[in-house]
């Protein structure tokens, strides 16, 4: 048999879903992969119903429905703080992660370095490595996730042509401050390089933190490409919406990239949205009310537990300390931590790129009922290791 593709030799599967399988085999309550367990505000639910009797079934535009980018447009404007023009600058995308492959795709030659800060989400390192370039990874050091400017800069001399910036951060629930960002973007600037941004998780930031747009700062915007999703925002996962957000030249590339990976996003589905991403303020201070008191409960039972761990800043996700276990292996702890006390959880040293076994990360995007079970099965623990 002739050889297969090099750039596919390393990959393994997605170790995020494949602990959803193994949650799956031994009845655990899966806090692995980050999808709520509660339904889609209703006014959506309802705007699908009435879709499915519409002539809305066949392709849209290619880079998204016309009333879906002007509805995202006007959202994201009033939040970036300037004018997103429908027509040149968006286009809508099969989920989050198609839009950062076309990201990257339209960005990266074979053979050029893209910085990522590690932790990661384990899809930039893949999508880094079948555009063809090299990921450089950048450490956010735990426990707080800090970087040093010296080592990032140190990419960029290196030839880093541009940095995938997760902000909030998953998995380490990081939200960078208003100084880190700027230190940021005097580096880009200085060597010329592209950001791509991944802001999913906009809406979930807890005070006194702040998200701060990349793209809003000065001289960014012209080098910025922000990918998002409407996943998070409306507990949609399995609709698969996402959208990139970039300068028209760029988006002109996106949208030809775009073309030949997915054609288009779900025509009904893009339709169904535009209420969603039509909703005022409050809605989103609701998410945010919600998660907050989701994270306050988790914290505080693991807390009771005597488990480890971060206070996230932003997203959905606590990062938990499983030392005192004396596993060197964090994916078999995983695997027994689903087995023995039935809860499912992620492998740290899948989102590191440094030799890191003392992490797990939990999520807590589930209804109470499912998070106290959960927690009542973590505060026995130590009966089973």
């Amino acid at each position: 048999m002739r050889q297969l593709s090099e750039r596919t030799a390393g990959f393994t599967d997605s170790v995020i879903r494949r602990m959803t399988r193994i949650s799956a085999r031994y009845g655990a309550i899966n806090l692995s992969q980050g999808f709520p367990d509660f339904d889609p505000p209703r006014p959506i639910l309802e705007r699908l119903k009435e879709v499915a009797d519409e002539p809305l079934h066949q392709y849209s535009i290619t880079w998204g429905a016309a009333n879906t980018r002007e509805a995202l447009c006007r959202k994201q404007s009033a939040l970036m703080g300037f004018e997103l023009d429908p027509e040149q600058e968006a286009v809508i995308t099969c989920g989050g992660t198609e839009a950062m492959m076309a990201a990257m795709m339209t960005i990266a030659n074979p053979g050029d370095k893209v910085a990522i800060f590690s932790p990661f989400y384990e899809n930039y390192g893949a999508d880094t490595i079948l555009s063809g370039a090299e990921p450089v990874y950048v450490p956010l050091v735990p426990p707080d996730y800090h970087f040093d400017p010296e080592v990032l800069e140190d990419a960029f001399r290196g030839g880093a042509k541009a940095l995938v910036l997760c902000n909030p951060s998953n998995p380490s629930g990081k939200v960078f401050t208003m100084d880190e960002l700027l230190i940021i973007a005097d580096i880009v600037k200085r060597y010329d390089a592209f950001v791509v941004t991944d802001e999913v998780y906009e809406h979930i930031v807890y005070a006194p933190n702040r998200h701060i747009y990349f793209a809003s700062l000065p001289g960014m915007r012209e080098r910025t490409i922000c990918t998002g999703s409407l996943s998070k925002t409306y507990s949609i996962t399995g609709w698969r919406l996402g959208f990139t957000l970039a300068p028209p030249e760029i988006t002109d590339r996106i949208r030809k990239v775009h073309d030949f990976l997915t054609v288009g996003a779900a025509a009904p589905l893009q339709e169904a949205i535009v209420t969603g991403l039509n909703f005022g303020p409050e809605y989103y201070q609701q998410l945010l009310d919600l998660y907050t008191q989701k994270r306050d409960l988790f914290c505080r039972g693991l807390d009771a537990a005597g488990i480890r761990h971060n206070v996230p800043q932003g997203a959905y996700y606590v990062m938990a300390d499983i030392s005192e276990f004396g596993y060197e292996d964090d994916l078999l702890f995983c695997e027994d931590l689903a087995r023995k006390v039935g809860v499912g959880a992620v492998p740290g040293s899948s989102f590191f790129h440094e030799p890191e076994n003392r992490y797990i990360r939990f999520h807590f995007a589930k209804k109470d009922e499912t998070l106290l079970a959960a927690l009542e099965r973590l505060g026995e623990i130590r009966k089973h290791f």
